[in-house]
């Protein structure tokens, strides 16, 4: 096969291991750079007291089926789990904690005038997200992003004191930055044909299962990574690590060491993209805290910007959330998620622990800290550039779901001349 028949992968993080897969399998020569010494990118391990975590993502999101059929043909499909069907909470504004609406989607509730929404964001709220139901389905239905839709449909209220902490949590952005297509792919048009926003969510949630909006692997979301990493030695793509891509075009890329390689290029790294970057650290804690196995604040809490006395963003309660986790260590592990200029501490992350979980935090046993860089969706629609393809975060959104989805019809779309069977 000639160089130009050849297709380059720059990047291995999900994006461009799923895109490698896809082509290696459609019959194309894959040849894939990563310029760091490992694949994966937030698809990663740490060690934390003896028990292997993920790093980075721990979950994903449970839309369509583009997921749970790679884990199924990367033989991991008998290691999905799921969460324990508890409610995540809200440590609110004022400083007091309280259950997030059981019926939600992106803190946006099915049913406004519930008491868990009462609860939330008090009587008044309530009853103007109420009147979600008495405006025609066309309003708010060209809204672009989550603010903007909830903002016209359920009021300032839900916005601000659900909403946004949601989000926040969640993809390190404002609900006024998210697009609502990305976020919830088909709920503008599902209130639409509703009626309603809050109809449309309650439709969505006794669609799923209790605990099914996000699922994770026993051992961890990384080993998708390494089973993706496998799978392209299995199946005879080159791959080459610490190498520096410096320069791309419609016939090849340009290394760092001022060599060239030919070939078509899928860009699966941010090589020139303008996209928003958002810094996050992570903190994980291991504390020996049995008093903590009765989850006092279930999965975790979510965090409202101008919440006192707490610096944190959010905090996942993980020997909670997943069974397996807590079979394996009778420790307690704590996540704690800050903005990337916050200086995160071990010593801040435990003392923002017992006021999201109200409880005393002894010291740790042990901890880890690491920092990611998030991309946001750049505001250029083109994802074909001077006859390249791009994949990525920058181009799908954030969240695994949106990842893999994307860079898999990306490379399908790459037109071969053979196929090999995927098994």
């Amino acid at each position: 096969m000639r160089d130009s028949e050849r297709v380059v992968v720059v990047g291995g993080g999900v994006a461009g291991l799923v895109a490698a897969r896809e082509l290696v399998l459609a019959g194309h020569r894959v040849l894939l750079l990563e310029r760091s010494a490992r694949l994966g990118g937030q698809l990663a391990a740490h060690s934390v007291a003896g028990i292997e975590l993920d790093a980075g993502a721990e979950a994903y999101a449970l839309r369509g089926d583009d997921i749970p059929n790679l884990l199924r043909r990367l033989r991991l499909e008998d290691d999905i789990v799921r969460p324990v069907d508890a409610p995540a909470w809200l440590q609110r504004s004022d400083g007091t904690a309280v259950a997030l609406p059981a019926t939600a989607v992106l803190g946006i509730p099915g049913v406004p005038l519930a008491q868990d929404v009462i609860d939330a964001i008090g009587w008044r709220g309530a009853m103007r997200a109420q009147l979600d139901t008495l405006l025609p389905g066309t309003v708010g239905a060209k809204a672009e992003t989550v603010g903007e839709l909830v903002r016209r449909r359920m009021g300032r209220a839900v916005l601000e004191g659900l909403v946004a902490p949601v989000v926040r949590g969640v993809h390190s952005v404002s609900p006024d930055e998210l697009p609502v297509d990305r976020a919830a792919p088909g709920l503008r048009e599902d209130m639409l044909a509703q009626g309603g926003l809050a109809i449309a969510v309650r439709a969505r949630r006794q669609a799923a299962a209790a605990g099914s909006l996000v699922a994770s692997l026993r051992g961890g979301m990384h080993r998708m990574a390494t089973a993706l990493a496998a799978d392209l030695e299995r199946f005879g793509v080159e791959v080459r690590t610490g190498v520096e891509v410096t320069g791309a075009d419609a016939g090849g890329v340009a290394l760092a060491d001022g060599a060239r390689i030919d070939g078509r290029v899928v860009l699966a790294a941010p090589l020139g993209v303008d996209a928003p970057r958002t810094r996050v650290r992570v903190v994980t804690l291991a504390v020996d805290a049995p008093e903590l196995a009765d989850a006092p604040r279930g999965t975790g809490v979510l965090v409202a910007p101008d919440a006192p006395g707490v610096t944190a963003r959010a905090l996942t309660h993980l020997t909670a959330k997943w069974r397996w986790l807590a079979e394996s260590t009778p420790l307690q592990l704590l996540r704690l998620s800050y903005d990337g200029e916050v200086d995160a501490t071990p010593e801040l992350a435990r003392r923002d622990a017992e006021v999201l979980l109200g409880r005393a935090i002894p010291a740790p046993v042990d901890t880890a800290i690491v920092e990611w860089e998030r991309r946001g969706r750049r505001s250029d629609a083109e994802h074909a550039i001077d006859g390249m393809q791009r994949v990525g975060e920058a181009e799908s959104g954030t969240g695994l779901a949106a990842v893999v989805a994307y860079a898999r019809s990306v490379a399908s779309a790459i037109p071969s001349d053979g196929a090999r069977d995927a098994g």
